[in-house]
């Protein structure tokens, strides 16, 4: 069953293949040493991450870290690089099986003709927070005044660009009005923000916690929060996910059970334990040197994360809505949505 009953005959007649990419995946796969990242021999995965650090991306490195991947007899290195968009390229150049990113690449990529989707859904909230300078806070209260500013994402075509030209035309200024900067995330980012070399901009926690306890800006637009996602964006915004390309996900379905077995046991443990209790799990260097504010950190995003890795409903439609408000390729496109996402491995969890 893909999605729900109804689009099971959408599953039977397949899905764009991608072949020869594919073949690339399917050779990572079977080649990839353990190099202890997994913890132990097994069935080998490569999974790239959009920014291990980010706790947007936090069951991830969690999941290895409690020891599920290894529990369900694989072998998962985790990689990563500092935006998603870059998480994606790997992903549909077959230099890995899965990306850690938001579930609106999928949009995007089926619109160019590539067919991946979510297998399990981290989150119902974006997890972003738009952050303005202290020295652009008196002139830049809203998204109404976008135009002219620099404004930091954490990569052009990153989701962080896509939400920050979504809140822009929502708000009456096009996407030609404003300048998106790729400054990161972190240090990149504060520091950009400190220089004036950016406005303003979107990022996540640590960054945020880092920002807010140096007193270098202030929140703008918070969306940490499902109540936080429908008063931005009108609805639930399904965003960190475990992604891959449809057809290796077809051909290899208990490989990916296991891996929605071991994330979906994560979000569990997540959420009957307190931000302190995850912060603990963490490797020491994610702190950056001080455990308080990174559990501050995770205390104040911990409320985006599902508790089951199932789509939210009306999810999809939501960041559809989004990406159709600027990205005149998905606006004048038909996006198949029952074609980016399944919810066949995590209702199948036990």
């Amino acid at each position: 069953m893909r999605n729900t009953a109804r689009h099971a005959s959408l599953a039977a007649a397949g899905l764009l293949a991608l072949s020869s990419l594919t073949a690339c995946a399917n050779d990572a796969a079977g080649s990839t040493a353990d190099t202890g990242n997994g913890g132990g021999k097994g069935e080998s995965v490569k999974i790239m991450v959009g920014g291990l650090d980010k706790v947007i991306y936090l069951p991830a490195m969690l999941t290895q870290r409690l020891g599920y991947f290894r529990a369900e007899g694989l072998n998962v290195q985790l990689l990563s690089e500092p935006a998603g968009v870059q998480a994606e390229t790997a992903l549909v150049s077959g230099q890995v099986q899965g990306a850690v990113g938001f579930y609106d690449h999928t949009l995007d990529l089926q619109v160019k003709g590539k067919s991946v989707e979510s297998v399990v859904q981290f989150s119902h909230a974006p997890g972003e927070v738009e952050v303005v300078s202290d020295k652009a806070a008196g002139s830049l209260t809203s998204p109404k005044d976008f135009k002219g500013r620099k404004l930091g994402v954490t990569g052009l075509g990153s989701s962080t660009d896509f939400l920050t030209k979504y809140l822009a035309v929502k708000n009456g200024v096009n996407v030609s009005e404003f300048t998106p900067v790729a400054v990161g995330a972190g240090p990149t980012f504060v520091a950009a923000l400190q220089k004036g070399a950016i406005d303003g901009g979107m990022t996540t926690d640590p960054t945020v916690a880092t920002i807010l306890d140096k007193k270098a800006g202030k929140v703008l637009i918070d969306m940490r929060t499902p109540e936080g996602s429908q008063k931005a964006l009108g609805g639930l915004y399904p965003s960190s996910s475990l992604y891959m390309q449809t057809d290796w996900v077809d051909g290899h379905k208990d490989t990916v059970q296991k891996l929605v077995n071991a994330f979906v046991k994560t979000l569990k443990w997540m959420s009957a334990h307190s931000a302190d209790e995850i912060a603990a799990k963490m490797p020491a260097d994610y702190s950056q040197g001080n455990k308080t504010l990174y559990a501050q950190a995770i205390k104040s995003t911990l409320p985006m994360f599902t508790d089951d890795g199932v789509m939210p409903q009306g999810g999809p439609e939501t960041v559809e809505k989004v990406l159709k408000s600027f990205n005149p390729k998905i606006k004048n496109a038909k996006v198949d949505l029952s074609r980016t996402y399944t919810t066949e491995f995590a209702e199948a969890v036990k």
